[in-house]
């Protein structure tokens, strides 16, 4: 699974944000771009797929190691109970590692994942971190904060109530849209870039920037792990 921290390259980075800087010197939105790695747990995946390992694992030596009533196995004469340990053992050992595999893999997390829970979760952590982050607490109530999931390749677009009212929410509901069509065609710095000056150019007639604006958030594309 792919970290914020390593997604982009230092260079990109700057450019996102020399893109805050730039549409903040037109509007008095405080534009916090924050790109994480995930934003759940999602246990069932390492579950389902630990299970599914251990039933493959068993079918194996059901048809590999028969055992007939009266009669050593293929296994040469072995005691029974030895083999039930062995098979125990072995499923055990299937199930670790496919639990291991749902964990980390992230094409089969995301298989196993519905994709309504992931959408809650983003939504969740976004609002989390749009309070965590105080881009709910700029003096003018004008902060917006564009939220990035790698793992999910969700994104969220939140702002203040003086924001919306002012772009509306198909505003903000576009700018997520292409958020998430960046992440899937391979190009989230430029993609990114585009939405922040589309964010400054919309916003600076209706919430101009004042000759005494105050930075009161810092310009840096927040990442989180």
């Amino acid at each position: 699974m792919q970290s914020a921290f390593n997604y982009l390259t230092e260079e990109q980075q700057k450019q996102i944000e020399q893109a805050v800087i730039d549409a903040e010197g037109k509007t008095s939105c405080e534009i916090v771009p924050v790109l994480a790695t995930s934003s759940g747990r999602y246990d069932r995946p390492e579950d389902i797929v630990g299970l599914w390992l251990t039933v493959i694992t068993a079918l194996c030596f059901w048809y590999f190691f028969p055992h007939a009533q009266g009669q050593a196995g293929d296994w040469g004469g072995m005691p029974v109970f030895v083999e039930l340990i062995l098979a125990a053992l072995a499923m055990v050992i299937a199930f670790i590692l496919g639990a291991i595999a749902g964990s980390q893999i992230g094409w089969l997390r995301r298989l196993f994942t519905p994709r309504q829970q992931m959408q809650d979760e983003v939504a969740a952590r976004a609002r989390e971190i749009f309070f965590d982050k105080r881009v709910h607490h700029t003096e003018g109530g004008t902060g917006i904060l564009i939220y990035i999931s790698l793992f999910e390749h969700i994104a969220i677009a939140l702002a203040d109530q003086a924001v919306i009212d002012k772009l509306g929410q198909p505003f903000l509901d576009q700018i997520c849209q292409k958020l998430t069509s960046g992440l899937q065609s391979g190009e989230p710095a430029e993609t990114i870039c585009e939405v922040i000056r589309e964010i400054g150019e919309q916003a600076a007639t209706p919430l101009p920037r004042a000759a005494d604006d105050q930075n009161e958030l810092q310009d840096v594309l927040v990442l989180i792990d």
